[in-house]
């Protein structure tokens, strides 16, 4: 599944020029992603991507006003394809549960394979969301980024799979903790099986326990 012709639309509240319109935008984003990928977020700036680029620190202010908000589009570009894969997973699906399974794959499993978008490379902006996402929001301004749609891509992500929970039980009353918990949770799980291996369950010849593991949890929270 090798650059598939899907053109993903990010909020324009999350950059100050489209940089999927040119050249040098779409170069912005491909680079930091490997950037953010090599260094962190931290030790990632601005002058450090224009060296690799070859272009101004000014030019990459002229698409995102600051490294947070370029973090944030990253997420949100993310987010937004996420929702493409589950729309296309339940696509004729009539049954909820394999929905939900199906879902629950999605939002669990990391990508083994070259699904790289145009100049995006999914696998290593996968990377990030794992290890830096969460500082997307967890900052002082949460409040007012969230007024103006900061989160919105993600918070679409967890309607679409909580509609699902409750689908198949509409009396259950924690749909969106159960969803948002099994999100962050993959997160933990895939960074403690690269890192931190004793504070996970990993089996040789077993790529998808992470997945197996939040199915068994969800249908088993779930259940009536």
């Amino acid at each position: 599944m090798k650059n598939l012709n899907i053109h993903i639309q990010v909020k324009p509240e999350l950059y100050l020029k489209n940089p999927d319109t040119t050249d040098l935008g779409r170069n912005i984003v491909s680079s930091s992603i490997a950037l953010i990928s090599d260094l962190g977020f931290e030790a990632f700036t601005f002058k450090k991507l224009g060296e690799i680029i070859k272009s101004p620190e000014s030019s990459i202010y002229r698409y995102f006003e600051s490294k947070h908000t370029l973090l944030v589009y990253l997420t949100s570009w993310y987010w937004t394809w996420i929702e493409y894969r589950l729309v296309f997973a339940a696509a004729n699906v009539e049954s909820a549960v394999q929905r939900l399974k199906e879902s629950i794959k999605i939002l669990t499993r990391q990508i083994a394979e070259d699904l790289s978008l145009g100049e995006i490379d999914v696998r290593l902006l996968e990377k990030i969301i794992i290890t830096e996402s969460a500082k997307t929001y967890l900052t002082k301004l949460v409040d007012k980024e969230n007024e103006k749609g900061y989160f919105a891509a993600y918070k679409q992500v967890v309607k679409r799979v909580t509609e699902i929970v409750t689908e198949i039980n509409p009396k259950y009353e924690y749909p969106h903790m159960l969803i948002t918990t099994i999100i962050e949770g993959a997160h933990h799980q895939h960074y403690f099986a690269e890192h931190l291996p004793s504070l996970t369950n990993t089996f040789k010849n077993k790529e998808d326990i992470i997945s197996e593991f939040y199915i068994h949890l969800v249908f088993k929270t779930i259940e009536e």
